[in-house]
């Protein structure tokens, strides 16, 4: 059954010769027609995720087709039953995905060979090709493609220190890279061509949400969920068989179910099943579950005694100083 709204992921490195006037345009059209979501624009191109009813969105693409340069950016569509953003925002940055380079990188001058999702599930099953997940190491957890190598990394920007750290991995080989919609591995995969880090370097086109989406691969050989970043937070993408990778924080038992800690000093995402929610308020490590701050006992009106006794059972006391 179809439903009455929509998510859009887009992204088109194109230059904008004036970022500034071109945030105050767009921010002002989304807000116009009500659409929601995160919009990050830069004089390399613009990189965004909104929401919003059919209609809404359908303007939204009429909107920026319509804009030189603009006429031919590809919109990845996703049904959902509700707004999965709570905001609108856009902004203006140096680079629409951060790697902080000294010597930046344009993808229209050196980038990886774009691999439809039938070639990438053929390098996939390529004994001498190696695969590399470009995302932070909280998105691999909850998903990744089966075999691929785990970057160490919180942030985009740290992948390169990390490749070069790791680069007996990568040279003299075939490599492949992928990211959530493409726009990190056009760039990224550039910078390995250019720093001579692999033999040749290949790229998923359109990233692991046109790899879900394709009839000839309908996500197989994917593990897990796709990490996204807005409400929903997760996606399925394995159409074929589809797996729960990622482990509760506390049992070890399959989740993915992504909470921030409860504690906002610490903020960690974690899994954890709503029981588990819970039981440990929220906290990922006994201090967190005792911050005077927890949003856990805060948002659920929980009393001290109430917070005490949950603490109790899991065989921990409330500091004496603690208060809500």
């Amino acid at each position: 059954m179809s439903k009455d709204f929509r998510v859009l992921l887009y992204y088109k490195y194109q230059t904008i010769e004036s970022p500034d006037t071109f945030q105050k345009v767009h921010l002002d059209f989304c807000k116009s027609i009500g659409l929601k979501g995160r919009i990050l624009v830069g004089s390399e191109g613009i990189n965004g995720t909104v929401s919003g009813t059919i209609e809404q969105t359908e303007q939204y693409k009429e909107f920026l087709h319509s804009l030189p340069g603009f006429e031919d950016v590809w919109f990845k569509v996703d049904e959902v039953d509700d707004y999965a953003h709570k905001k609108m925002h856009v902004r203006v940055r140096e680079e629409i995905v951060s790697l902080d380079l000294e010597d930046d990188v344009n993808p229209h001058e050196v980038t990886g060979d774009y691999l439809k999702p039938t070639q990438f599930k053929e390098a996939l099953l390529d004994e001498d090709t190696i695969v590399l997940d470009t995302r932070n190491d909280y998105e691999y957890d909850l998903g990744h493609f089966k075999g691929a190598i785990r970057p160490d990394i919180r942030n985009f920007r740290d992948l390169p220190n990390w490749v070069k750290e790791n680069k007996e991995k990568f040279m003299d080989k075939k490599v492949v890279v992928y990211c959530t919609g493409g726009v990190r591995c056009e760039k990224f995969s550039g910078w390995m061509l250019r720093e001579g880090l692999a033999e040749n370097v290949g790229q998923l086109e359109g990233g692991i949400d046109t790899y879900g989406k394709d009839p000839e691969t309908l996500g197989d050989l994917w593990e897990g969920s796709m990490y996204v970043f807005d409400e929903r937070i997760s996606v399925p993408i394995n159409q074929v068989n589809p797996t729960v990778v990622a482990r509760d924080h506390f049992d070890g038992e399959p989740c993915d179910r992504y909470v921030n800690c409860a504690n906002p000093d610490c903020n960690k995402q974690v899994f954890m099943t709503e029981e588990n929610e819970a039981k440990y308020v929220r906290g990922c490590t006994a201090e967190c579950r005792k911050h005077p701050r927890n949003r856990f006992v805060s948002s659920n009106y929980l009393s001290k005694e109430e917070w005490e006794a949950r603490l109790n059972n899991i065989g921990e006391t409330l500091y004496e100083e603690t208060t809500i």
